[in-house]
C-alpha cells in the first residue's frame, strides 16, 4: 500500500515558485552552493508549510521540482520526486522561529574553516551587518554523539535550530551553515554575503595575525542592516534579471 502523503495548504502563484527556484541558481551562480545544499521559503498561505526543490543539484532546478511540506518535513505530495535528506533543518527553523520566512543551507568553502577554530566570525562590512548580531556555531555531538554529519531528523534538526537562537547565521562544525531571513531575497543576500564576509576575514586575518581587527560593533551591525533589508533587493533584483535572461520563467 503506498504512504498516503498529508494535505496540501493549496496551489501557490508561478512567480513565486518560479523566484524559488531562480534563487537555487543564483546560490549556485554566487559560489554559495554547488552540487549540494539547498534553499526554501515559508509557504505564503500557510505558515505551517515550506517550499523546497526536490533532491536535486541546485544549478538545476526549475519550478515544477518544488515540492510543498510540513513542518515535520514530511512531503505533501512528492509525485515521486526524492527529497533531500537534510530538509529537517528547515522545517525546525521554521517552527521555532515565526519571524523567519526563508532558509538556505549550505557548504560554501570560505565559511567552513570559521566553525572549526576559536576565531569567530565576524561582520567585517556594512554588505554582512547581519552578523554582527552573533554566529553561533553548531556541534552536532554535543547531543548526538559521533554521526554522519547529517541533519536527517526532526531532533538534530530542533538542535540547530536551538543553537541557532534568534541570530541570522549559524555555522555547523565541519559541514557548512544556515542563513535565514524574513523573506527569500533577504536569505539568499545573507547566505551570498556570509561567504563574502568569510573572504574578507580570512584576508583580514592573513594582514593582522595578531587578531586586531576593527569589525563591525553591534550597534552598527543592527543598523546597516535596517538598510540593507531594502537596498539588498537590488542585488536580488540584479540575480533575478540573470536568472530570468537564461531561462524562460
Amino acid at each position: 500500500m503506498s504512504r498516503k502523503h498529508p494535505p496540501s495548504a493549496g496551489s501557490v502563484d508561478a512567480n513565486i515558485t518560479a523566484d524559488l527556484a531562480a534563487a537555487s541558481r543564483i546560490l549556485a551562480e554566487r559560489g554559495v552552493v554547488d552540487g549540494f545544499g539547498h534553499v526554501s521559503m515559508r509557504h505564503p498561505n500557510a505558515p505551517d508549510r515550506f517550499l523546497m526543490a526536490k533532491s536535486l543539484a541546485p544549478a538545476l532546478v526549475r519550478p515544477g521540482d518544488i515540492i510543498e511540506y510540513t513542518l515535520d518535513s514530511e512531503p505533501c505530495e512528492d509525485l515521486g520526486r526524492g527529497s533531500f535528506l537534510e530538509r529537517f533543518i528547515h522545517g525546525e527553523i521554521y517552527k521555532l522561529r515565526d519571524d523567519v520566512n526563508a532558509v538556505v543551507h549550505s557548504h560554501s568553502p570560505s565559511v567552513i574553516p570559521f566553525g572549526l577554530v576559536k576565531n569567530n566570525m565576524r561582520a567585517m562590512f556594512h554588505n554582512a551587518a547581519f552578523l554582527a548580531a552573533g554566529v553561533p556555531v553548531f556541534d552536532i555531538r554535543k547531543g548526538f554523539g559521533t554521526t554522519d554529519m547529517l541533519i536527517c531528523d526532526c531532533a538534530k534538526g530542533l538542535a540547530l535550530a536551538e543553537t541557532l537562537e534568534d541570530k541570522h547565521v549559524a555555522l555547523m562544525r565541519a559541514h557548512g551553515s544556515v542563513a535565514c531571513g524574513d523573506s527569500l531575497a533577504t536569505a539568499v543576500f545573507r547566505a551570498v554575503y556570509t561567504e563574502v564576509n568569510a573572504r574578507i576575514q580570512l584576508s583580514a586575518i592573513s594582514i593582522s595575525p595578531d587578531g586586531e581587527i576593527e569589525a563591525l560593533e553591534t550597534q552598527e551591525g543592527i543598523l546597516a542592516d535596517k538598510i540593507n533589508r531594502t537596498a539588498g533587493m537590488r542585488a536580488w533584483n540584479l540575480w533575478r534579471t540573470q536568472i530570468r535572461a537564461q531561462t524562460n520563467w
